[in-house]
């Protein structure tokens, strides 16, 4: 198999090309107006918002901080500008019922004039009324009435007092009401005198007494109906004078909101509540105050019924709302009823009722992070029943779950138009549309934000263009070309990719902010190309404190880790460590054991359930492999063990595949393994080597251990070939390989690995599937195939003496 060399320097790193740029610095760019590869995202996101169909909500996916809502806003802005303002919304009290507040729709700009209008008709008509009732003409009219029914009343017990009077009797008023009495010459006769009479003539009075109080009773039964009588013509007379006194007003407004037929009624419905409660203009300020309080109502003479409650005002905007809901409570997104304390008891009315995120995004668009909404109780499915209803029903929790039983407000629904934009990572969307029914039918148009674009020329000038317009836009120093050049080299690191770039805007545009103060800090007038490395390694400082804890306990042999010398059945992986935005490599060994066995392979990280479901699969795989490679015809008659050392936390990924296949191998040929080098790579059944992730600070970690005990010219690492395009490696890597001190080997196969370790030739095998003598792997087949003969003659040896003497078992 041919040698394989180590990687070149500029195998390790491509740099930007400065001469590529036209500028001295970002002051002579132009501001960049298109987003950065994300064509796809846009189109889709472009056809959500303008597709005005039921269920073509967006949802908006990527990562947290790759410029999704900066996006979305700009969108939405070009495209709300030139929209029609909403309507506005009301909600006035509903005469009828009370409880359920009556909802009003107007052309935006109406609702404050309404609310104006009827405040205005209020102070109008308790000037009006109490002025109409005091007036001349009125207590005229009144008068007429009282003194008829009041001579109609007089008259009738008059001619029943004539009628007695003419049989020698007279009809008494006294405080106990009206009674008959015997007269002589018109005086009263005294019980005495009566007693005096024969009884013809007390018989006759007695008859006499009984007739006219049969006349008497007519007229007093009558007097309740002349009441009423009286009462009707009263009112009847107030109404005339109310309707001529306010009815203009009310027919004025009327004509002003002939468009909206819910206006007129309403209108109707007021004026006929003020002829029944006209004692309520009547009533002095301080009278309409006691009322008030002794009923303990709003609606007992404070005029709040009359009130407009403007729930949405788009009187003073321009173009379609945009609405961004920080914090979607139930309440903040479908609205609320809030209550007053009076008297120690809460009380409300329609007033009180207040809008959430629906209302003042309706006829707009309305934008939601989905973290945040889906884990605030019930504002999930308050926004689905709302978006598959077309309608914002405010509801409080008691109502929706039956959990209250007293009454309160059911305002009538609003009408709902939006196009909702929930933004969250992919997870969440492949989620929700796996395990919601309803997310797919209300959420039809997802928009996908590509992680990462290809690195070129024109990208590379669109974020030197990019970077200028974060410059302006924070009133930063200009970056000159070698900033911008180290800049796109950082995000091609980040990106773990030489041949792309990262689009994560928010790292992008921290880095320019900090590299701005490192310009100041060091009185450039622009941002040089020192001044983002220098904030750079200013960012890895502060986040690198348990990094420098790890490589000291090796360092000091704590956690041993050999970076000289050649161990049998034992070898340096690699692992990544994330704390957060911040990721590190560090070298950590492996060890195999291999035994007589049944072929049984145990990955002890797994069986003490420190070991995840992918290194499990990757372990399994070794077994796959040796049966396959070595052992094809025969029994795998091994039993081998593999362990990562001085781990105690998770194991996770098969990175490691290939290291601890190389360690097996070497426990099975009893050939010892360098201890300079490290590797990392994972492999399929057929021992190829396949990429990996984070190989930057993999190689970087095992680096900083070589390097802080001294570098010997024997030290590096090994890694999948397909791993090249991804290299990136930190300026001092690359000095170390260019003097000769450090390597980095590419290899496509674990028998390339193996020659790099062992130094010896691996072998391939012939047609017959025999391996070449003195090679690697003839070491290992024969070291299997001795296992396979040691387990037969056990077999055998077992089967005999697990006999009787009987030959029987």
């Amino acid at each position: 198999m041919d040698q394989i060399k180590p990687l070149t320097p500029d195998q390790l790193y491509r740099h930007c090309d400065v001469g590529q740029f036209s500028f001295e610095t970002t002051a002579d760019l132009e501001d960049i107006s298109e987003i950065i590869g994300q064509v796809r995202a846009l189109d889709a996101a472009q056809f959500g918002l303008g597709m005005r169909r039921d269920g073509y909500n967006l949802y908006v996916m990527g990562p947290s901080g790759s410029g999704k809502e900066t996006m979305v806003r700009y969108l939405l802005e070009q495209r709300a500008a030139s929209e029609a303002s909403p309507f506005d919304w009301c909600y006035v009290h509903n005469f009828s019922q009370p409880h359920k507040p009556r909802v009003v729709r107007l052309t935006a700009g109406l609702g404050a004039r309404l609310r104006k209008d009827m405040k205005q008709l209020v102070e109008e008509l308790s000037i009006t009324i109490p002025a109409v009732f005091e007036a001349d003409e009125y207590a005229h009219r009144l008068g007429e009435i009282n003194n008829e029914f009041g001579e109609r009343q007089s008259k009738a017990f008059n001619e029943v007092g004539e009628s007695a009077s003419k049989r020698d009797i007279v009809l008494l008023h006294t405080a106990n009401g009206f009674s008959f009495a015997p007269a002589k010459d018109g005086e009263v006769v005294s019980p005495e005198d009566f007693a005096k009479m024969t009884p013809e003539e007390q018989q006759k009075i007695e008859h006499d007494t009984a007739v006219l109080q049969e006349a008497l009773d007519k007229v007093v039964h009558q007097v309740p109906r002349w009441r009423r009588e009286r009462l009707h013509r009263v009112r009847q007379l107030n109404e005339e004078v109310v309707l001529f006194a306010v009815g203009h007003m009310i027919e004025a407004l009327k004509e002003e909101y002939a468009d909206f037929p819910v206006v007129k009624t309403y209108l109707d419905e007021v004026q006929q509540n003020i002829i029944e409660r006209l004692d309520d203009f009547r009533q002095s300020k301080e009278e309409q105050a006691a009322s008030w309080v002794l009923v303990g109502e709003s609606d007992s003479g404070d005029f709040s019924r009359f009130r407009v409650n403007l729930l949405v005002d788009h009187g003073d905007s321009q173009g379609a709302p945009i609405i961004g809901e920080d914090h979607p409570t139930y309440q903040n997104l479908i609205g609320r009823t809030e209550y007053l304390s009076q008297m120690g008891t809460l009380v409300t009315d329609f007033m009180q009722i207040k809008p959430g995120a629906l209302h003042l995004a309706n006829g707009g668009y309305l934008l939601l992070d989905a973290v945040k909404l889906l884990t605030q109780p019930f504002s999930w499915e308050a926004l689905k029943r709302a978006l598959s209803k077309r309608e914002v029903r405010i509801e409080s929790f008691g109502q929706m779950y039956g959990l209250v039983s007293t009454v309160s407000l059911e305002p009538e629904p609003i009408q709902l138009d939006v196009k909702v934009v929930v933004m969250g990572n992919r997870l969440l969307y492949y989620m929700l549309a796996q395990y919601d029914p309803e997310f797919s039918e209300l959420f039809k148009v997802s928009a996908d934000f590509e992680d990462e674009v290809p690195r070129n020329a024109d990208n590379h000038l669109l974020y030197a263009r990019l970077i200028a317009t974060l410059a302006r836009r924070d009133e930063l120093r200009p970056f000159d070309r070698h900033a911008v050049a180290r800049t796109i080299e950082h995000c091609a690191r980040r990106a773990e990719d030489a041949e792309k770039l990262s689009t994560h805007m928010e790292s992008l545009a921290d880095l320019v902010r900090e590299s701005d103060f490192w310009a100041g800090q060091n009185a450039h007038s622009a941002v040089t190309g020192e001044d983002v490395e220098r904030a750079i390694e200013a960012q890895i400082h502060r986040a690198d404190r348990l990094r420098d804890r790890s490589q000291e306990a090796i360092l000091r042999g704590t956690v041993q880790i050999d970076t000289t010398g050649v161990r049998v059945g034992q070898i340096n992986g690699l692992a990544v460590f994330q704390l957060g935005q911040f990721a590190f490599g560090q070298p950590s060994r492996i060890t195999a054991s291999t035994r007589l066995g049944s072929g049984v392979l145990i990955d002890i990280q797994r069986e003490i359930k420190l070991g995840g479901a992918i290194h499990s699969k990757g372990v399994l795989i070794l077994s796959s492999y040796l049966g396959s490679r070595y052992t094809s015809e025969r029994p795998l008659s091994l039993s081998a063990s593999l362990v990562f050392e001085q781990t105690y936390g998770m194991v996770e990924g098969d990175s490691a595949s290939m290291a601890e296949l190389c360690a097996l191998l070497s426990s099975l040929a009893a050939v010892p393994i360098r201890q300079s080098l490290a590797v990392t790579g994972s492999v399929d059944q057929f021992g190829r080597v396949q990429a990996i992730g984070a190989v930057n600070e993999k190689i970087e970690g095992f680096f900083e251990i070589c390097s802080r005990r001294g570098l010997t010219g024997e030290q590096g690492v090994i890694i999948p070939e397909t791993n090249l395009a991804h290299l990136m490696l930190r300026r001092d890597v690359i000095a170390a390989t260019a003097a000769g001190n450090f390597h980095i080997y590419p290899v496509k196969a674990v028998d390339q690995a193996l020659e790099l370790l062992t130094g010896m030739d691996a072998g391939e095998p012939d047609a017959a599937g025999v391996f070449p003598d003195n090679s690697f792997n003839r070491l290992v087949a024969e070291r299997l195939h001795t296992l396979a003969e040691i387990g037969r003659r056990y077999g055998k040896h077992g089967a005999s003496v697990g006999k009787g003497a009987d030959g029987k078992s």
